[in-house]
């Protein structure tokens, strides 16, 4: 089943986007929602809470952003 965002169009260069990050930024934002919604649904199926998958989802973010954390 495809999702939302993979039906998603990416703006060309001549349609008033400046940079390839302004025309991916929509999708990349919908992919993102997509991936958490999918992440607190398994969380929810193995048993955990909802709130216990957003607190992972936040402290996973951190850690990706953190120089130095890999």
């Amino acid at each position: 089943m495809p999702t939302l965002a993979s039906r998603h169009s990416i703006a060309p260069p001549n349609d008033h986007i400046l940079t390839a990050q302004e025309a991916l930024e929509p999708l990349f934002l919908q992919i993102e929602a997509e991936a958490e919604v999918r992440m607190i649904a398994a969380a929810i199926r193995a048993g955990w809470s909802a709130e216990a998958a957003v607190v992972a989802i936040d402290e996973l973010r951190r850690n990706e952003l953190l120089p130095g954390a890999h």
